[in-house]
């Protein structure tokens, strides 16, 4: 019988293991330089979010989102309003 892996509920894509995160890391990739979040900024989002009870396995509930794709983008906004 196959092992399921278990995802915690507030965790971010980068928490996942190095295989689960290429299309994250391929899709950050191909934003922009000029529309990329400064990294302390994109850090402050993601802590913010980690602690949000609308994030379930990597996805804000809010909207429907990866909570990595939103907060990485640098006129995004949090839809609800806690960045």
């Amino acid at each position: 019988m196959e092992e399921k892996k278990r995802i915690c509920v507030r965790c971010l894509l980068r928490d996942l293991a190095e295989e689960d995160q290429k299309d994250l890391k391929k899709y950050l990739a191909m934003i922009k330089p000029a529309d990329r979040a400064e990294e302390g900024e994109y850090e402050r989002r993601l802590s913010i979010c980690r602690e949000c009870s609308f994030l379930e396995e990597a996805t804000c509930l809010a909207c429907g989102c990866y909570a990595e794709f939103r907060a990485y983008g640098k006129r995004a906004r949090c839809p609800k309003k806690k960045w």
